[in-house]
C-alpha cells in the first residue's frame, strides 16, 4: 500500500476532516519526536500512513461486533494501534506502556490528537495494571502469543475481541497455544501488507477453565 492509497483508504471510510487534521498533527509530532527517540524505525518514516496509521485503523473493521467498553492496547510504544483507534472511535482507550519516555510521548500525543479525555496511559508493566473488563484487546509487537495470552487473559471476558497483528508468525504462534488455550481463533490478512496477518480471537480461556468462571 502506497501513501496515496493509505489516504484514499481512510477517505473511503469517511473519516471526518477534523479527524484527518488531528492525525496529520499527530504524524508531524511523531516524526519530530522520532529524531530524539526511536519511536518508529527510520525505514518506515516515509510510509507512516500505510505502515502505521492505516495498519492500526484497519483493526476497527475487525472490532465491529465487540461489546461496549474500553479498548485495551498492550505495549503501545509510539501509539499504534491505540492512539489511532482513539482518534477514530468514541471508545475509551487504555494504553499500557512501561518505558518512561514512551509514556511521556503517549501522554503528549493524546493531547495533540485531542483525545486525552478518553485515553488513559498506564505507565507500568502489564502485570501491575489493575484488572478491568476490556471489550477489545490489541497488541502490536508486544509478545509472542504463548506469553501474551497468560499475561492479558485476566482482562478478557466472554465477549472480548482480541486483535493481534502478527506479521508472518501468526500461524506458528497459533499452533503453539492450541494445546493450552481455547477459543475461536482465525487469521485475517492485513490490508497494508499481503504477507502480514492479524489473529482475531473470541472466547479466549486457558484450557480447563470454563468461560462462565471468568
Amino acid at each position: 500500500m502506497t501513501e496515496d492509497e493509505a489516504r484514499a483508504w481512510l477517505a473511503a471510510r469517511h473519516v471526518p476532516r477534523e479527524t484527518m487534521e488531528a492525525l496529520e498533527r499527530f504524524v508531524a509530532f511523531l516524526l519530530d519526536e522520532s529524531s530524539r527517540q526511536n519511536l518508529i524505525s527510520a525505514s518506515t518514516q516515509e510510509t507512516v500512513w500505510s505502515r502505521h496509521i492505516v495498519d492500526s485503523a484497519q483493526l476497527l473493521d475487525l472490532a465491529r461486533d465487540a461489546p461496549a467498553g474500553p479498548w485495551l492496547d498492550l505495549g503501545s510504544g509510539a501509539g499504534f494501534p491505540g492512539l489511532v483507534i482513539a482518534a477514530l472511535t468514541d471508545r475509551p482507550v487504555v494504553l499500557v506502556e512501561s518505558r518512561r519516555k514512551r509514556v511521556e510521548f503517549l501522554t503528549a500525543a493524546a493531547e495533540v490528537l485531542g483525545v486525552a479525555d478518553r485515553v488513559r496511559v498506564e505507565g507500568r508493566r502489564l502485570e501491575l495494571v489493575e484488572d478491568f473488563p476490556a471489550a477489545v484487546i490489541s497488541a502490536r509487537a508486544f509478545a509472542p502469543l504463548d506469553r501474551l495470552l497468560p499475561l492479558a487473559a485476566r482482562f478478557s471476558r466472554s465477549g472480548t475481541v482480541w486483535l493481534l497483528p502478527k506479521g508472518r508468525s501468526a500461524q506458528s504462534e497459533l499452533a503453539a497455544v492450541r494445546q493450552t488455550w481455547q477459543g475461536v481463533f482465525h487469521v485475517e490478512h492485513s490490508v497494508t501488507d499481503p504477507e502480514a496477518a492479524i489473529i482475531i480471537a473470541r472466547g479466549v480461556a486457558a484450557r480447563g477453565i470454563r468461560r462462565g468462571q471468568k
